[in-house]
Parts: structure tokens; C-alpha cells; sequence
């Protein structure tokens, strides 16, 4: 049971629970996030250490200051959370744009942080899951009217790692995961979330409703089981040049029928992926394993128009496409084992090891463009000389003997007749060895010294987002790969010509059978990650 804030008479304990049953528009919400700017201003006109903001007993956050917050919403105090999420990025793009307030705003956005965690726990335990997925809008900046997002979605795109860990997110998010908790579409494609009991019939048939594939918890178990039996048909496509009886056949292998058919449905899903986040959110959504991905996508598809080549092709001309086409599929193999991190990531170790890895990955950021720099100037500079006399070798041997230099094997032997050149080729060990490399075994350590120290936190914000991500708008209905290349071929085209409650029916319960059988029979709290 959630307990009273100290100092908060019974009045204003009334105004949390007599939420009123209103519809707030974009202005009114703008208006009241700017009233809480200026609040915020008031109560910070200085800089205060964050730590000194977020401590649980902090003299800044007292009871009279969030009093004084939940006054100012008046009849919208379940749209409070969500203004003060909304006036927290806000400071925090004034923080960015303008360093010599720097200190001073990023204070006001951890205020604002903290009092929307506060407020949502004074609130009473059967408000919190409205208060948290009530979807809003307001005017932006620039007088846009945002998209429709809850409390939970913003603090979600904003990172909000002290929003997000606190006992009553992380709530709402495990309801989410486990399927307690599902969300349903309105007739002007308003999400809404309900209780399992209240969207199903407590039914077997309610259990094995299509829609119930969607649960993120779901999702996860299905798409491990199916990134394992991609590895194993992968295993076994690249053993076809060895296991094949007549190596100069002219078809493909099933297993490579297998392993092409679902990189493309891995490959469409990625693709949607990376348009939902360049559309609804910003480029900078796209991190590491967007990147990872992309290049499995890439490699994957290159070696299948190899294939694909080879095929048409005749006498030795299909020999090297073909051996150039398993050439290229040999480079997917760090990569799609180096993916089942974020497919396991669901586990906290994993998840826990996958942030850490994220966040040294970025901050590597200076290391690597230091190098490029100095990489170019070298590369030139070596070239120069080697053109001094009216003949140059190719410039690869050039940048062969740099990157050898780099992995601690440098090759002095090649320039030991010319002095010049011997010179410039020590200065880029000294530059690389001794200096660039100890910048970024600092970078690293510091960054993992930043997330370690923040581990748990991160985590649940981490998770908090991938179980989000999996049942965010605009996707009514969710078709996981291998499944999304029937929904494209077979189900989609009928969206178009039929009514929405025919639309539904049209989609084969036998598709995912065999799947639904399996989630019908666990209880709803099973398998809680």
C-alpha cells in the first residue's frame, strides 16, 4: 500500500484520487507545462547538484514544493507525470543549446524527474496504471502538436533512469511484459490498455486469441527460439560446398532455402524498425544494434544476389559466384552469434553486459574520430613521399602497413632505405601506441565506471524500453519474423478492401497454432524475466 506523503492533508490526498474524467487538450497541456517551467524557475533560480535533488530525503523536493505542483494541475493531476516529463525534455534541450546554463537546467530537469516519480507514488495503487499509459498531446516548440504519448513513452524516449526505476513504472512495465496488462485500439486508433480479464475471455479460446502473440514476454521466448533455429540452419548452409555430393549442382540446398527465407523476413523487419524510429522518434533512436543488424542485412543479401548470379551463370563464371557468394555469407557468423546478446537481453546479467558494452561503444566516439584524422594525414603524408621520386606502389600497402602498426604489428623493414619516410612511420606508432590507445582505454573505463554505478537503474530502464518497443504504435496487429512475410504476401492487401472486424478474422489463427497452444497453457505471471 502506497503511504502518504508527509505534510499533505487530507484535501490534497482527495485531489489524487478524484481525478476527473476529462479530456485535456494540446493548449491546455501547454499551458500547464509552462506553468510548471516557471514554477521550476522559481524553485531552482540557481545551480544545485543533481545528487542533492534526487536523494530520497532531499531539502529541495519537499512535501510543501509537490503540494504546490499538484495545485497548479488542477482538475489534471492525471496528466501531471506527463507535463512534468514534457518540461523536463524541454530543459533539457535548453541544457544542450545553451552550455553557460548548462548546470543550472540540467538541476531543473532532474527536479522535475524526481517530482513526477513522487507524485506518481503518492498516487493510489488503482490510479497508476491510468496515470502512467494515458496517452496525451501538446504543442511543441516550434507550435507542432506532438504525437500521442503516455508518461511512460516519454519517459521512455527522454531516458528517464529515475522515472523509470521506481516501483510503480516498473509495475506497469512487468504487466506489459507478462500479458496482465494488453493494449486495444479505439475507433480513431486510440490505444488503450485493459486488464487481461477484461480484453479476453477467461477462456481457452480467449488464450489463444492471435493478438496474444503480441505480449512482449511472448515475443521474446518466440523470436529466441527462432534466432536459434536461424543459427543452426546457418550452420548448416555454409557446410553445403563439403556435405554436397555433385559440388557442381545447379540449385540451392534447403537449408539455404531456409536461411534466405528468413533473412528476408529478418531483413523487412529491421527495416520497419529503423523507419518507425526515423518517423516517430529521431536518427538519434538508432544505436549499436541497429548498426549490427543492418550489416547481417547487407552481408546477407549481397551473398544471395551472388547466389542468385551464380545461378544464371554457367561453366566458370558460376564457380566464382558462387564461391564468392559463401565467401560473403563467412562474414555473418561473428555477427549473428554477436546478436544473441540483445536477443537474451531479457535477462539482467545480459541486459546489464549489453548497456556496459552500448555505452564504452560511444563514448569510443573521440578515439575513433582522432584516428580517422590522423589516419588520413599519414596516409597522405607516406603517399607523398612515396610519389617524391616519380613512382608510388598502390596506396593499399600503404594503409596495410598503417593498420598492422595499429594491431601491434608494425613493419619497419619496408621503409628502413628512407629516412624520411622510416620517421613518419615511427611518429604514427608513438601517435597510435602510446597515446590514441591510452585515450581509449580511459574512455572505456570511465564509461563503464558511469554505468556500473548506475547498473540497476539502467537496467530497468533498458528494459523498460525493449518491452515498449515491442507493442508501440503504429502496429495494431504484431507478426513476428519468420510470420511478417505472410502478413505482407497474404494478410496486408486485404486491409484495404474489407472492414475492420473482417480484417481481424482474415488473419489465420493457424499461423501461429502452434505458438498459442503453447502461451494458452501458462499462467499469466509465468516465465516473469
Amino acid at each position: 500500500m502506497v503511504q502518504p506523503l508527509i505534510g499533505m492533508d487530507t484535501e490534497d490526498q482527495a485531489s489524487l484520487t478524484s481525478i476527473a474524467s476529462v479530456d485535456p487538450t494540446p493548449d491546455t497541456l501547454t499551458k500547464l507545462i509552462r506553468r510548471l517551467r516557471a514554477l521550476t524557475l522559481e524553485l531552482l533560480p540557481i545551480e544545485v547538484s543533481p545528487d542533492a535533488i534526487s536523494d530520497p530525503t532531499s531539502r529541495v523536493i519537499t512535501p510543501q514544493v509537490i503540494k504546490a505542483y499538484i495545485a497548479s494541475a488542477g482538475d489534471f493531476v492525471e496528466a501531471l507525470p506527463y507535463c512534468l516529463i514534457s518540461a523536463r525534455k524541454e530543459f533539457m534541450w535548453d541544457s544542450n543549446h545553451n552550455p553557460a546554463d548548462y548546470g543550472e537546467n540540467l538541476c531543473r530537469a532532474t527536479a522535475c524527474e524526481v517530482l513526477a516519480r513522487k507524485i506518481v507514488h503518492a498516487s493510489p495503487p488503482d490510479r497508476i496504471t491510468t496515470i502512467m499509459t494515458t496517452r496525451f498531446t501538446h504543442k511543441e516548440v516550434d507550435g507542432d502538436v506532438s504525437d500521442k504519448n503516455s508518461a511512460l513513452e516519454l519517459a521512455i524516449d527522454s531516458h528517464c533512469t529515475i522515472f523509470l526505476s521506481s516501483n510503480e513504472a516498473q509495475e506497469v512495465v512487468n504487466d506489459l511484459w507478462r500479458g496482465n496488462l494488453v493494449q486495444r485500439l479505439g475507433e480513431h486508433h486510440d490505444i488503450e490498455f485493459q486488464p487481461f480479464h477484461e480484453a479476453y475471455t477467461d477462456s481457452i479460446w480467449g488464450h489463444m486469441d492471435p493478438d496474444r502473440i503480441g505480449v512482449p514476454r511472448y515475443q521474446n521466448i518466440f523470436r529466441i527460439c527462432v534466432w536459434v533455429f536461424f543459427l543452426f540452419s546457418y550452420s548448416q548452409a555454409v557446410r553445403e560446398p563439403l556435405d554436397t555430393i555433385h559440388r557442381d549442382h545447379s540449385d540451392l540446398d534447403p537449408w539455404e532455402i531456409v536461411m534466405y527465407v528468413m533473412a528476408l523476413a529478418f531483413t523487412l523487419e529491421d527495416l520497419q524498425k529503423v523507419c518507425k524510429l526515423l518517423l516517430f522518434v529521431s536518427w538519434r533512436a538508432l544505436g549499436f544494434w541497429n548498426f549490427v543488424s543492418s550489416s547481417i542485412d547487407a552481408l546477407l543479401v549481397a551473398a544471395f544476389c551472388l547466389r542468385m548470379a551464380g545461378l544464371s551463370s554457367h561453366g566458370e563464371q558460376y564457380t566464382q559466384f558462387r564461391i564468392k557468394s559463401f565467401q560473403v555469407l563467412s562474414f555473418v557468423a561473428p555477427l549473428i552469434w554477436m546478436k544473441l546478446i540483445p536477443i537474451f537481453d531479457g535477462y539482467k546479467y545480459v541486459g546489464t553486459m549489453q548497456i556496459c558494452v552500448a555505452r564504452m561503444l560511444q563514448e569510443s566516439g573521440i578515439f575513433f574520430g582522432l584516428l580517422a584524422l590522423l589516419s588520413i594525414g599519414f596516409i597522405q603524408g607516406l603517399y607523398a613521399l612515396d610519389a617524391a621520386d616519380g613512382h608510388t606502389d598502390h596506396p593499399i600497402q600503404v594503409i596495410n602497413l598503417l593498420v598492422q602498426a595499429l594491431l601491434q604489428a608494425p613493419n619497419y623493414d619496408r621503409w628502413s632505405g628512407f629516412a624520411p619516410a622510416l620517421l613518419l612511420y615511427y611518429l604514427w606508432n608513438v601517435a597510435t601506441v602510446l597515446i590514441l590507445l591510452n585515450i581509449l582505454i580511459s574512455l572505456f573505463s570511465s564509461a563503464y565506471e558511469d554505468v556500473v554505478e548506475d547498473a540497476p537503474a539502467e537496467y530497468l530502464a533498458y528494459f523498460a524500453d525493449k518491452t515498449i518497443s515491442m507493442i508501440r504504435a503504429p502496429d495494431e496487429y504484431t507478426y513476428p519474423a519468420p510470420f511478417n512475410l505472410i502478413e505482407i504476401t497474404l494478410i496486408a492487401p486485404w486491409e484495404y478492401f474489407i472492414s475492420r472486424e473482417a480484417y481481424r478474422s482474415v488473419r489465420p489463427l493457424t499461423l501461429f497454432l502452434p505458438t498459442l497452444v503453447c502461451t494458452a497453457k501458462l499462467p499469466p505471471g509465468f516465465l516473469l524475466s
